[in-house]
């Protein structure tokens, strides 16, 4: 069945829905993919910072976050000061960090760079399906509440196509008021136009979809901790906890955190970002773990790229290559995962990479779904980040 799009409102709902294939693998929910996009290429050289290596120092004069600052995770690399938030999590062991990665050829374009990212296609390749899509292809999801995946940004890409039905919902108290003033067109013919009755299916599909998302927020419970009331990011991760507590039957639910195009004056944006991710974070997993749900959810950030090892002449970076990912999560083992990449052994003034992602997501869709995926790669990297 080709996908479906029906849109909503000014964006506050809109569903991508389409129908299993008949006769496909039946499957159960397993734990819930948290998705978190860090938009505009996170500098990951100073979000884990390798500061026993002398050429960070002499490549980052002026932007280098200093040893003292780093909250030493090894005798090598340590995060930024600004992450402490993050530090119970490390310490309580479900706290991953997933060093190097990215993919050959790399695309320094913003566009494309996430395209790649979202579809785990090559560099060379364009899908338009997203990749979490594509792990459920020839499986049948449970119906439950008539939707799949929950997007609560506005980048939907990653759980798009034919295999999931998918909902955008970028604010709760707008979806709420929209779904209850949907109503079916139930007395409504088709007049036999083939066009206008794929429409009404729609909409009856939709409106099945939206009256049980209303249902379940509605009558859920509410965090027991608030996250911060002064940004957007605080507000997505306080809508994604109501669903996951609300116990929606989805396999995904997406976020985002804005502003990591840092190509001047880095220093204090970089701070502020990483310290409403930490905090957003830390006040996530305490939630979850307060709902005892923390076991059931695997948190999983990612950027379309790194920044370039040296710093620019305006106090800045620009568009790199490979960079860390941060897993977290009640399964999760904690720990540093895979090599950081030598800062003498630059590609085109980049980090190489070391791990590639579609190793990583080939490891999520086995330890969330129980999916063997290799998204096209031809040889699937072993990870050990994640308890199947």
């Amino acid at each position: 069945m080709d996908r479906r799009n029906f849109l909503l409102g000014a964006g506050a709902l809109s569903a991508v829905l389409a129908g299993g294939s008949a006769g496909a693998q039946q499957t159960q929910p397993g734990r819930v993919l948290l998705l978190v996009e860090l938009k505009g290429g996170n500098d990951g050289l100073n979000t884990v910072i390798p500061y026993a290596d002398p050429l960070y120092r002499s490549f980052r004069a002026s932007i280098g976050i200093a040893r003292e600052h780093t909250l030493q995770l090894d005798e090598r690399v340590g995060l930024h000061n600004k992450l402490e938030p993050m530090m119970e999590s490390w310490k309580a062991r479900d706290f991953a960090i997933l060093q190097g990665v990215g993919y050959p050829n790399p695309n320094r374009s913003h566009f494309r760079s996430i395209e790649i990212w979202d579809t785990a296609s090559t560099s060379s390749q364009t899908l338009s399906e997203g990749w979490v899509a594509r792990a459920f292809e020839g499986v049948q999801v449970p119906k439950g509440a008539g939707v799949d995946g929950i997007v609560v940004d506005t980048n939907s890409l990653p759980m798009m196509g034919p295999n999931l039905r998918t909902i955008v919902m970028q604010d709760a108290e707008n979806f709420l008021r929209q779904a209850q003033a949907m109503k079916d067109t139930g007395g409504m013919g088709d007049g036999g136009n083939p066009a206008l009755r794929h429409l009404l299916a729609v909409r009856h599909e939709v409106n099945g979809a939206a009256a049980g998302l209303r249902d379940r927020l509605h009558d859920g419970p509410s965090p027991a901790f608030a996250y911060a009331p002064d940004n957007g990011f605080g507000r997505q991760l306080d809508l994604a906890t109501r669903l996951l507590m609300a116990r929606v039957p989805v396999v995904a639910v997406k976020v985002a955190l804005l502003g990591f195009d840092t190509h001047a004056n880095q220093v204090p944006t970089h701070e502020r970002l990483l310290g409403v991710l930490a905090g957003g974070l830390a006040t996530l997993r305490k939630n979850l773990i307060a709902a005892n749900l923390w076991n059931d959810v695997v948190v999983m950030t990612y950027s379309e790229f790194g920044r370039r090892a040296k710093q620019n002449a305006s106090g800045g970076t620009d568009h790199g290559a490979a960079g860390p990912q941060f897993v977290m999560g009640g399964k999760v083992k904690g720990g540093l995962h895979g090599v950081y990449p030598s800062l003498a052994d630059l590609q085109d003034g980049d980090l190489r990479h070391t791990v590639d992602f579609r190793s990583v997501y080939a490891t999520v869709a086995k330890g969330c779904w129980g999916l063997q995926r290799d998204f096209g790669a031809r040889n699937v990297q072993p990870l050990g980040f994640l308890a199947v």
